[in-house]
């Protein structure tokens, strides 16, 4: 099976659930790295008087999270595109101190025709619940395979 069909094989498939914490450490580096200074990333007391009475993280900080592997998933260590990223929050931001349950779903493959050649287009969400299995956030990607990408592989 070359690497589209297994692609195109694991549409629905996921990963065994990863367990997360979200540490005040590591959403104040990630604040700094993004160059976010808002007070509610990094100041116990301006959080503790906001709405949300305690430091929360910034929205793209699912990023950093561990999601588990699919089985038999392949990724080229090189090659891809980023098409696009997106993160939708259920019940507003994550706050420190919460533990989070993080799996991978492949959700699909398609392909276009360019006028480059073949592309195709694999999307994958990332879902983020609670210790009761509520959801919290959903993270999609898109990454794209090129034509250059597809003869590498072979395809």
């Amino acid at each position: 099976m070359n690497v589209i069909e297994r692609w195109r094989s694991l549409v629905g498939e996921r990963s065994q659930p990863v367990v997360n914490l979200v540490e005040r450490g590591a959403v104040r580096k990630f604040a700094e790295a993004i160059g976010d200074p808002n007070p509610l990333y990094v100041d116990e007391e301006a959080a503790k008087k906001s709405r949300y009475a305690g430091l929360i993280a910034p929205p793209t900080f699912p990023r950093t999270f561990e999601y588990g592997r699919i089985e038999d998933m392949y990724w080229p260590d090189s090659g891809m595109i980023h098409g696009e990223h997106r993160v939708s929050y259920e019940h507003g931001p994550l706050k420190v101190g919460d533990e989070i349950h993080c799996y991978t779903e492949f959700k699909s493959y398609d392909e276009k025709e360019s006028r480059g050649g073949l592309l195709g287009f694999i999307v994958l969400e990332r879902f983020g619940e609670g210790s009761g299995g509520e959801r919290l956030f959903t993270m999609s990607d898109t990454a794209i395979v090129t034509p250059t990408l597809r003869k590498t592989l072979g395809t």
